[in-house]
């Protein structure tokens, strides 16, 4: 197990904290908002009215000037290091759909997509197709054979799936066929070992039962990895903890570091809220919520629906705040400005309440503010310790 001075001085304690993050939270001024990020610009009454009690300061989620994927920057949030432990996204998409993983199956998300006749990609999200539509097509997916590995297809939310290849001498030593911009064709797997020849001949027959199927006519693969031990957060932090998230990524990325994952019923921040009371009520002290949309909309580059995803969190707030959290931190697991209409390596505000703070810094809840917050600019993977220690849950170091 891995440890490090944080894991040595980790304790147990009746201290309860709460972790939220929206999704893409951070963004870069916008002409359209009079220079205001769409964080600037959202009604956000309820979290302002925690900064006066609070310390403000931005994350930095892998390193400076580093675009991070979802999961690195989870796992940095998480308090492990993104680049010491690298987790391609397909292991977690298949752990968020509760797949049961062998060590050394290896794992892909799977995007469908739209090609047109010369084979360009047109919409890298096949429109965003619905969960049916999606499981429809998982479906037929999952009549492929290749020889000398068992192939899982599952459906995932939307246009979203992942194939698990089982078989001896896998490794994940290949590039994602996503070339992350629609105006281009797929990437081409190179190499000649056994996981290149399956991934290809995965690819070339799920292109044959998709051609006529539009717009999810073809597929992009991302994320390749191997399923491999990870050191837990229960041992490491001495936590109890537990994740209310709605996208199977995030569920898979939690369940990847020891989480429990909550159902919530119905899916939605309500259920989120009702999953959470029953968790804490249930002996979790670590709780982390997820709110994925305005990551999306900063994808779709909606600034309105970025502003209104945002703004939808901090009515629902007030509901989670109640439940009895000795520590509070809200934040985002990376930047997704609208006008790049993808992640990007922009610093993410952070808020922290509860346990001794310096306060009286900053005056609302936004990146302007959280620039001269009292916490300054840190690592992402630094934040855990400062929760844990805002908590009481650290002893101190030496005599």
């Amino acid at each position: 197990m891995y440890r490090g001075l944080t894991e040595d001085l980790a304790r147990k304690t009746d201290s309860k904290i709460l972790l939220a993050v929206i999704d893409g939270i951070g963004d870069v001024s916008i002409e359209e908002l009079g220079g205001r990020t769409p964080l600037e610009a959202a009604e956000t009454p309820e979290l302002d009215r925690l900064v006066p009690e609070s310390s403000l300061g931005m994350h930095i989620p892998v390193s400076t000037g580093i675009t991070p994927g979802s999961g690195p920057a989870h796992l940095a949030l998480f308090g492990s290091d993104p680049v010491a432990f690298e987790v391609g996204r397909g292991v977690l998409a298949a752990l968020g759909m509760e797949f049961n993983l062998e060590y050394g199956d290896l794992a892909a998300r799977i995007n469908f997509c739209t090609v047109d006749d010369n084979g360009v990609i047109t919409d890298r999200r096949a429109g965003r197709i619905s969960t049916d539509k999606c499981t429809e097509l998982v479906r037929l997916l999952s009549d492929i054979e290749i020889d000398g590995v068992e192939t899982f297809v599952c459906p995932v939310k939307q246009h979203r799936a992942c194939v698990v290849f089982r078989g001896e001498g896998l490794d994940d030593n290949i590039v994602d066929t996503d070339p992350g911009l629609t105006g281009e064709k797929p990437l081409s797997i190179t190499g000649s070992g056994k996981s290149a020849r399956v991934v290809k001949d995965f690819i070339m027959e799920a292109g044959k039962i998709l051609h006529d199927r539009h717009p999810a006519n073809f597929i992009l693969l991302r994320g390749f990895s191997l399923y491999e031990q990870f050191p837990s957060m229960r041992d490491r932090f001495r936590l109890t903890p537990a994740v209310a998230a709605l996208y199977p990524m995030y569920k898979g990325v939690a369940r990847l570091v020891g989480m429990d994952v909550l159902k919530c019923e119905p899916e939605d921040l309500d259920g989120q809220a009702r999953a959470v009371k029953n968790a804490l009520e249930s002996g979790n002290d670590f709780i982390f919520l997820h709110h994925k949309p305005a990551d999306s909309a900063g994808e779709d580059g909606n600034v309105a629906a970025k502003i209104k995803a945002i703004e939808e969190f901090d009515r629902h707030f007030p509901s989670f705040l109640k439940l009895g959290f000795d520590v509070v931190c809200v934040t985002g697991d990376h930047s997704t400005p609208c006008s790049m209409k993808l992640h990007s390596w922009h610093p993410v505000p952070v808020l922290i309440n509860g346990g001794p703070q310096r306060v009286g810094y900053s005056k609302g809840f936004s990146e302007r503010e959280a620039h001269s917050g009292a916490l300054g600019l840190f690592r992402a993977m630094e934040l855990i310790p400062l929760l844990l220690a805002s908590a009481g849950k650290l002893a101190k170091f030496g005599a």
